[in-house]
């Protein structure tokens, strides 16, 4: 029997989520946001959301719904500020002790993140010994060097973006598109697929820069 990954609609493909949950959402720049499926979370109205993203405050991200909606109680992310003069919704939530905020440096956050995917429960770097960022966490001494100790993050629920996909839920990128995506589909128990257009055909082996087997749903985007 044939394996389709195809789901109708958003809804559809987000209809099991739990509140609670933990959401790796991919993008950077402006590249690569699922904003089909962030909507289509927002308007399903799961609570307690902790949210693993580049950028929490991005304008091309549709993330800040979920923020504002009152949706989301943790982030994890690389960048925090919001670039206008005025505080984001998140940062206003933040200064009032609403929500909680784990700031990685963007190579640790990246890490992390494969590590999860790769069963690796921690890992030792360099990066950020002796900063706020790794206060309180365990330092270990490497040849002439110091490194902090980081812990892997998987999660429940990955949203992807892509440019192609096939009925098995293989995938290819359009460029700086694919950034968080494949990690992140790696390390999630649930990993979820917006794209631009489905092959009728099974993308080659070849071609597919994301193998179906880490992805189990697919949703076709409206123009």
């Amino acid at each position: 029997m044939a394996i389709d990954k195809r789901v109708k609609s958003a809804g559809d493909a987000l209809a099991d989520v739990a509140d609670g949950a933990t959401v790796f959402i991919s993008g950077f720049g402006g590249a690569g946001f699922p904003n089909l499926l962030i909507r289509a979370l927002r308007e399903q109205g799961t609570k307690r959301l902790t949210l693993v993203v580049n950028s929490a405050t991005h304008r091309y991200s549709l993330t800040h719904e979920l923020i504002e909606a009152g949706q989301v109680s943790k982030v994890i992310c690389s960048a925090a500020r919001g670039a206008g003069k005025d505080l984001s919704p998140f940062e206003t939530l933040l200064k009032a002790g609403k929500i909680e905020l784990t700031c990685l440096p963007q190579g640790t956050f990246a890490e992390a993140i494969r590590a999860g995917g790769a069963g690796i429960p921690a890992f030792y770097t360099p990066v950020g010994v002796g900063t706020d960022l790794t206060r309180g966490k365990e330092v270990r001494r490497f040849g002439e060097r110091d490194y902090v100790l980081e812990p892997a993050i998987q999660g429940d629920l990955a949203l992807v973006r892509a440019d192609t996909a096939d009925q098995y839920g293989n995938l290819t990128f359009r460029y700086a598109q694919a950034n968080f995506g494949p990690v992140m589909a790696t390390a999630a128990r649930l990993a979820v697929a917006e794209v631009r257009a489905i092959s009728d055909q099974p993308i080659p082996h070849t071609q597919a820069q994301l193998p179906g087997i880490y992805i189990d749903r697919v949703v076709l985007a409206a123009e």
